[in-house]
C-alpha cells in the first residue's frame, strides 16, 4: 500500500512494489517524484524525517535526514547583516540539504534497487512534465514580480515563455533530469551499495555542492526586503551525513506512538497525548466543543514546553529533558492545568532540568485564504508559512515508512542554474538569542517541524501516517489519533472528518509571530460549536470547509497481514493505492 501527498508519488511507489521492490525502493521513488510534481512544497535542497521499521527488525527508528546549518551561519553574521531574525526566504536561511542524500542513503541501506531504476520515475517526469495543480499555479503568481525583479535564475526555469503557467498545464524541469542523470553516471563500482555511495559522493563533494557554493555566494533579495549572500559552501555538504537513531515513543490508549527526538516537534504530539489520556473518550471527542476545547488547550500547553525546551541538544541534556517531559508525574501535572476557559497566556511547564525560554512573543492575526485551500501561505517576498508533502509505504513483507520531506521549495530562494532547484530555508526556525534551546548554532540542526509518526500495537508495526502543514502537521495528526484510537474511526473516517488546529503559539516560520487564544476550525462544524467555543475564549477563525489537513496514511494488521491505506481529499492531490 502507498499513500501521499500527490497522486504520482502514491501511483509511483505502488508501482516499485508491483515489481518487486521493497517499502524503502518505493518511498525513495516516489519522494524523488514530489520533487517535480510539488515543487512548491518540497524539493531536493530541501530536508527529510522518516520514521521507520523493518520485516526483520519492528523497533521504530528515525530517518534523520535534517540537515544543519553551516559553518559560517552565526548569530553574530545575521546580527552584522541587520537582521534580528533569520529571513523566511533567502539563500542565507538555508541548512545543508538534507534529502537527497537521506534518500540515497537509505536506498543503499534498506533498498533493493538500483538507483538508476528508482530515479526513471522522476527523470521521466521532468523531462516530459507533470500537471500544473491549482496550488502550484498561485505560488508562481504570488512570486512573479519577485522572481523576474529579484530572481532572474527562478524566472527562467519556473515561467518559460516568460508567463505564469496555467492550472493543468504541463510543466517540465530538463535542468533536473539532467542532475539526476549525471548522478546516475556517477555511481560507479561493482556493487549496488558502491554505486550508490559513488553517487553520494557527487552529491556531497562533487558537481552539486560546487554549484551551490556558487549561486549562494551571489547577492540577492531575502525576504527581509535587503540583499545578502548565502554562506553555505561545498564544505559544509561534506560535513553532513543520515543516520537512523532510536524513535521516542508513549503510549495512548494502550497504543505506542513513535515520533522522533527533542530536533523535531515529534514529542509534542507524545505530550499532549499523555495529557488526554487523562480525560474520557467524551472529554476528547473532536466534534464536540468540550473535545476541541480540551485538545486545543492540550496543544498549547505541549507547545509551550515546545519553545520552552525543544533543540538539537546535547544527547545527554535531551534525555533528561524528554525523562521529565514524558513522564507519567509530568503529564498528569499539566493535564490538571485544563480548565474549561481558554488560556490566553504562554505557559511552559517548570521540569527542573533547564530553565525555560520564553521566546519574543510578538502578536499578528494569522492572515487565512478565503478560498480555504490556504496551504501553502505564500507573500510575494517568497515568505511561505508551513507546507510540504507526505509519503507512506507499506509492503508485503512488513516493512513500514512515514516520510515527511520539505524545504527547497521552488519559492524559497533562487534557482540554481545548473541543478534546477533551490536551497530551503529551515535556519528560520533558529532564534538569534543564544539562550534559546533551538537557536541557531554552526553545526547544529534547526528545530524542524517535519514530523512523521509510527503506530506499533504490542510491538508489532500497525501504521504509518504523516502531514504536511508546518506547526499544524502534530496537531492533526493528534486528531487523527483520538478519532481512530479512541474514538473508533475508521483511518478514511478520521482524515475526512472537520479539522482545526491553535495558533496560540509562536510560529515556526519567519516572522515567528503567534495569535493568544488563536483557535482555526474548518467551516464544516455546527456553528453552535464555533459559538461555545468563542464563548470559552477562543479567537476563532473559521476557515474554508475543506482546509485543514492533507493526512495520509498505510495500515497493517500483524495478525492477519491485511493492508490498508487512506488519504486526504482536501485539494484533490492525495491519493492512496495498494493491491
Amino acid at each position: 500500500m502507498s499513500a501521499s501527498t500527490h497522486w504520482l508519488a502514491s501511483a509511483t511507489a505502488q508501482s516499485v512494489l508491483e515489481r518487486g521492490g521493497n517499502a524503502f525502493d518505493a518511498a525513495t521513488a516516489g519522494a524523488f517524484v514530489l520533487h517535480v510534481a510539488e515543487p512548491h512544497l518540497n524539493g531536493p535542497g530541501g530536508d527529510l524525517v522518516a520514521v521507520l521499521a523493518t520485516a526483520d527488525d519492528p523497533a521504530p527508528r528515525v530517518l534523520a535526514g535534517q540537515g544543519h546549518a553551516p559553518r559560517a551561519a552565526t548569530i553574530e553574521h545575521f546580527h552584522a547583516e541587520g537582521l534580528d531574525h533569520v529571513p523566511g526566504a533567502g539563500a542565507l536561511a538555508a541548512a545543508v540539504p538534507g534529502a537527497v542524500d537521506s534518500w540515497l542513503w537509505l536506498l543503499a541501506e534498506l533498498g533493493t534497487w538500483e538507483l538508476d531504476e528508482v530515479l526513471a520515475y522522476a527523470i521521466e517526469y521532468a523531462e516530459h512534465g507533470v500537471p500544473v495543480v491549482p496550488q502550484l499555479a498561485r505560488v508562481l503568481a504570488t512570486v512573479e514580480d519577485l522572481f523576474r525583479e529579484h530572481w532572474p535564475t527562478s524566472y527562467e526555469l519556473w515561467m518559460p515563455g516568460g508567463r505564469v503557467p496555467h492550472p493543468y498545464s504541463t510543466l517540465t524541469n530538463p535542468v533536473y533530469a539532467r542532475t539526476l542523470r549525471r548522478l546516475i553516471a556517477e555511481g560507479t563500482g561493482m556493487t549496488r551499495r558502491a554505486r550508490i555511495e559513488s553517487a553520494r559522493r557527487a552529491w556531497r563533494s562533487g558537481f552539486v555542492a560546487t554549484a551551490v557554493e556558487e549561486a549562494a555566494a551571489v547577492p540577492h533579495r531575502h525576504s527581509s526586503g535587503t540583499d545578502h549572500a548565502g554562506v553555505i559552501t561545498a564544505a559544509d555538504f561534506a560535513d553532513f551525513e543520515p543516520w537512523l537513531e532510536p524513535a521516542v515513543t508513549a503510549r495512548f490508549r494502550g497504543i505506542t506512538v513513535a515520533k522522533a527526538g527533542l530536533w523535531s516537534q515529534g514529542p509534542m504530539l507524545l505530550q499532549a497525548l499523555t495529557m488526554l489520556d487523562h480525560f474520557d473518550d467524551a472529554r476528547i471527542d473532536p466534534s464536540t466543543a468540550e473535545g476541541v476545547h480540551t485538545i486545543t488547550e492540550a496543544l498549547k500547553l505541549a507547545m509551550a514546553d515546545r519553545e520552552a525546551y525543544y533543540g538539537d541538544l546535547d544527547p545527554a541534556d535531551a534525555k533528561k529533558v524528554l525523562g521529565r517531559l514524558l513522564s507519567p508525574e509530568y503529564a498528569k501535572e499539566r493535564a490538571g492545568l485544563i480548565g474549561p476557559v481558554a488560556a490566553t497566556e504562554f505557559r511552559p511547564g517548570d521540569i527542573g532540568v533547564r530553565r525555560p525560554y520564553v521566546p519574543p512573543l510578538e502578536t499578528r492575526r494569522p492572515e487565512v485564504q478565503a478560498d480555504g485551500v490556504g496551504e501553502p501561505t505564500v507573500q510575494q517576498t517568497g515568505q511561505t508559512r508551513g507546507d510540504t508533502c507526505h509519503i507512506d509505504v507499506v509492503d508485503r513483507w512488513g516493512n513500514m515508512i512515514s516520510a515527511t520531506p520539505s524545504g527547497g521549495w521552488l519559492q524559497s530562494s533562487p534557482a540554481i542554474p545548473e541543478l534546477g532547484f533551490a536551497l530551503g530555508t529551515r535556519l528560520q526556525m533558529t532564534w538569534l538569542d543564544p539562550a534559546a534551546p533551538s537557536c541557531l548554532v554552526p553545526g547544529r540542526r534547526p528545530r524542524t517541524t517535519l514530523t512523521p509518526t509510527l503506530l506499533l500495537r504490542d510491538g508489532a508495526p500497525v501504521a504509518a501516517l504523516g502531514t504536511p502543514g508546518g506547526d499544524q502537521q502534530d496537531q492533526w495528526q493528534l486528531i487523527y489519533l483520538v478519532r481512530t484510537l479512541a474514538l473508533g474511526f475508521d483511518p478514511q473516517q478520521a482524515i475526512d472528518a472537520p479539522a482545526f488546529h491553535t495558533t496560540a503559539v509562536p510560529s515556526s516560520f519567519w516572522p515567528r509571530t503567534w495569535t493568544p487564544g488563536g483557535l482555526v476550525i474548518e467551516g464544516r462544524v455546527d456553528l453552535a460549536i464555533v459559538d461555545e467555543l468563542r464563548r470559552r475564549g477562543h479567537d476563532v477563525t473559521v476557515s474554508g470547509p475543506w482546509s485543514q489537513g492533507r493526512l495520509s496514511v498505510v495500515t497493517r494488521d500483524p495478525d492477519s497481514g491485511v493492508l490498508g491505506a487512506a488519504a486526504n481529499p482536501r485539494g484533490a492531490q492525495g491519493y492512496a493505492v495498494g493491491r
